[in-house]
C-alpha cells in the first residue's frame, strides 16, 4: 500500500498528484508543501501584477488517500 495526494481547489476542481509515498507521514508534509507552494506562486503573480492577479485568501486543501501499488 502507499499514500498519495489529492488536491482541492476552492473553484471545486480537484487534482490527483502523481507521487505515490510510503508513509502517510510523507504525503501529508507533500501536501503541505504543495500548498505552500500555491499560496507563494500567487504571491509572486500579484507582486509582477496586482491588477492580473489580485491576493486571495482562498487556500487549497488536501486530502491523503491510500493506494494499492
Amino acid at each position: 500500500m502507499g499514500y498519495k495526494i489529492v488536491m482541492q481547489y476552492s473553484d471545486g476542481t480537484t487534482e490527483e498528484a502523481d507521487d505515490v509515498f510510503d508513509t502517510e507521514e510523507e504525503a501529508n508534509d507533500y501536501g503541505t508543501y504543495l500548498v505552500s507552494c500555491h499560496d507563494l506562486g500567487g504571491e509572486i503573480l500579484h507582486m509582477s501584477n496586482p491588477g492580473d492577479y489580485p491576493l486571495s485568501d482562498d487556500e487549497p486543501n488536501f486530502e491523503v488517500i491510500e493506494v494499492a501499488e
